[in-house]
């Protein structure tokens, strides 16, 4: 046995069937603008 994967099914893989999906950020990441903000708030 080999610990390689067969490639040949990789190669025959088409692409076309798979949909086509917009990614959207679930959690996104706060801006400096938000965080500035926070620690004002948190500071008063």
């Amino acid at each position: 046995m080999s610990d390689k994967p067969d490639m040949a099914e990789i190669k025959k893989f088409d692409k076309s069937k798979l949909k086509k999906m917009e990614t959207q950020e679930k959690n996104p990441l706060p801006s400096k603008e938000m965080i500035e903000e926070e620690k004002q708030v948190g500071e008063s």
